[in-house]
């Protein structure tokens, strides 16, 4: 019994030291499967399984584990969705579009707000609540200053959009780059007409829009609207796609006065009510009349004065110059404008 004592004593301990070894061998498949399991799950939920912290993993691995396949394939064509679609909103062109529709949105609802405020402060004006209507004015004061905080941060953002848009075009193949349109991009606004309508200017994309600052009172538009310039020009182009709005940035004037105007001038085309002059501001109106013609792509093509004869008449041997009736000729034709900037003549605007 001795004589076996030893070697057992030796066996017993070659088989303690290796036992671990053996039992890692049989267990270090089930570390694999789980790191399996884990890419796979990784892989399902994609980029956004980096972003998850320790316990979301965790349940989203044993999450994973219970699905069917049929539920897997399901998942993985969502989150390919998603993908895609976070893509094109990060396409600059894409995210621009969106921000310019969020500034139009933002002037318009800014428009009604202050419009209301002011039809409320004038009652209480009449009816000589006096501190009510201090209480509106610093209101709107301060809706006006938080309104204007709020439109430089988004046209900062546009103008970020902007460069990038431009740096992207730069950095194409020459045969890649798309021939840029001429004329700037004309601001988007949304306006009520003095009979109640809303328009908006990115409603007529893909047709020809004429913008008129327009002011009853001036001379120089009454003589126009005397000979019929701009009713029988807007008539002429009327079933060509070419859309005619009068602009009227005029502070003091009246929603009355401009439809009796329009009655007694029988005007084809709308009359937009702009007396904040948020949408003059933007396309930098000076007088009026003030034209500008907006391309079918969006963009100011020409700007400036309605032809060349501010006084109504012409020097001896110079011809007449309808430069808007130039202008739309030639974009009918599908040309570019050859006068695309002059001078405007008129009446200054009545800003507020």
């Amino acid at each position: 019994m001795k004589r076996y004592l030893l070697p057992m004593v030796v066996a017993l301990m070659v088989l303690a030291v290796a036992w671990p070894a053996l039992g890692q061998e049989k267990e270090k498949p089930q570390p694999e499967r789980k790191r399996a399991l884990s890419s796979e799950a990784e892989q399902g939920l994609g980029p956004a399984f980096r972003d998850l912290s320790p316990e979301e993993r965790a349940k989203w691995k044993e999450k994973w584990q219970q699905m069917s396949e049929e539920e897997k394939q399901q998942f993985r064509a969502q989150m390919r969705e998603k993908l895609q679609s976070g893509r094109s909103e990060s396409d600059p062109k894409t995210a621009l579009k969106n921000l310019e529709d969020q500034i139009a949105k933002l002037k318009a609802e800014q428009e009604q707000y202050i419009g209301e405020l002011r039809e409320i402060r004038e009652i209480a004006v009449k009816e000589k609540a006096t501190q009510t209507a201090k209480r509106l004015e610093n209101l709107i004061a301060k809706q006006q200053k938080d309104f204007t905080g709020r439109l430089q941060e988004l046209e900062q953002k546009r103008q970020q959009l902007q460069r990038s848009l431009r740096v992207r075009q730069a950095r194409k193949p020459a045969a890649e780059q798309a021939v840029e349109p001429a004329g700037k991009k004309a601001p988007d606004f949304t306006l009520k007409s003095f009979d109640g309508k809303s328009i908006s200017v990115s409603d007529y994309r893909g047709k020809i829009v004429v913008l008129e600052w327009f002011n009853f009172e001036c001379p120089y538009v009454v003589r126009h609207y005397g000979q019929n310039t701009m009713v029988e020009l807007a008539n002429k182009y009327k079933d060509k796609n070419v859309v005619w709005l009068a602009m009227n940035s005029t502070s003091h004037t009246t929603p009355e006065a401009n439809i009796e105007f329009a009655k007694k001038h029988k005007l084809p085309y709308p009359m937009l009510d702009d007396r904040p002059g948020q949408v003059g501001h933007a396309y930098g109106a000076e007088t009026t009349p003030h034209i500008f013609i907006i391309d079918r792509r969006g963009n100011i093509v020409y700007e400036g004065a309605i032809d060349n004869s501010p006084s109504g008449k012409t020097k001896a041997g110079e011809k007449l110059i309808n430069y808007v009736d130039q202008a739309l000729v030639e974009l009918m034709a599908g040309k570019p404008v050859s006068t695309p900037k002059t001078k405007p003549y008129g009446c200054t605007v009545k800003y507020p």
